[in-house]
C-alpha cells in the first residue's frame, strides 16, 4: 500500500496529477479541491494516497489532506458509490461540508455532485448515519471529563460536530481532546474545521 507521495509535479489535468518520485511518475486521480491546492508544475507536492485495485487496473487517488482521504474511504464504503462518484462529491464539497450534510440529513447538498441522484444521496446519508450511531456519539460535558447523551438543542453544536467528524473516520475519543478551547457556540462547520486544523498540527 502506498500511503503518500512526495515529489515534483510533472503534469496536471482536470481530473488527475502526475508526481515524479525517484524517477517514476505516479498518476493520481484527484478532486478539484485537491488540484486547486497544488503548487505549479515543476514544484514539489505531497499527497496522501488510496490505491484502487481492480481486475484490469491498479490506480492511485491523491488527496491534499487526511480528512479528504478518510472521507473518500467512507464514501467508498457505501453501496453504489465508486471512486468516480466519491471524487465527484469531494470536488464540489469539502470533507467538512460532506460531514455536516450527513449529520444534518441534507441529501440535496450531495446531489450537487455529478453522478449523484436523489436516491443515491439519501442512501449515503442513511448508511453513514448508521455508522455514526454504531459509534455511540455523545455530547461532551463542559469539562470534557465525561460524556452525556447528545440532545438536539441549540447548544448541541459540539455533539453535531463530533457526529459529523465520525463521517471522516474519527471516533469521539480521538477528537474530544482537540476540541478543548473551541467555543461551543461556533457554527458546526467552524468547529469541525478548527478541530481538523488542531489534529493536523499534532
Amino acid at each position: 500500500m502506498i500511503y503518500s507521495l512526495n515529489g515534483k509535479i510533472i503534469h496536471t489535468d482536470p481530473s488527475f496529477v502526475v508526481i515524479e518520485c525517484g524517477g517514476v511518475g505516479y498518476k493520481c486521480m484527484a478532486t478539484m479541491n485537491t488540484l486547486r491546492s497544488l503548487p505549479r508544475v515543476g514544484e514539489n507536492a505531497m499527497l496522501y494516497t488510496h490505491m484502487l485495485v481492480r481486475e484490469d487496473a491498479v490506480e492511485l487517488c491523491g488527496f491534499a489532506t487526511t480528512a479528504e482521504m478518510n472521507c473518500f474511504r467512507m464514501l467508498m464504503s457505501i453501496s453504489g458509490v465508486g471512486a468516480k462518484v466519491a471524487l465527484s462529491i469531494l470536488s464540489v464539497l469539502s470533507p467538512e461540508q460532506v460531514a455536516l450534510a450527513v449529520s444534518l440529513g441534507d441529501s440535496k447538498a450531495l446531489t450537487k455532485a455529478g453522478g449523484v441522484g436523489n436516491k443515491l444521496a439519501q442512501r449515503i446519508i442513511l448508511e453513514l448515519k448508521d455508522k455514526i450511531k454504531k459509534l455511540g456519539i455523545t455530547e461532551p460535558a463542559a469539562d470534557f471529563g465525561e460524556a452525556v447523551p447528545a440532545v438536539p438543542a441549540a447548544g448541541g453544536n459540539l455533539a453535531q460536530a463530533i457526529g459529523a467528524l465520525a463521517v471522516l473516520g474519527y471516533t469521539p475519543d480521538e477528537v474530544m481532546p482537540f476540541m478543548k478551547g473551541i467555543d461551543p457556540s461556533l457554527p458546526v462547520e467552524k468547529i469541525i474545521s478548527e478541530t481538523l486544523r488542531a489534529i493536523g498540527r499534532q
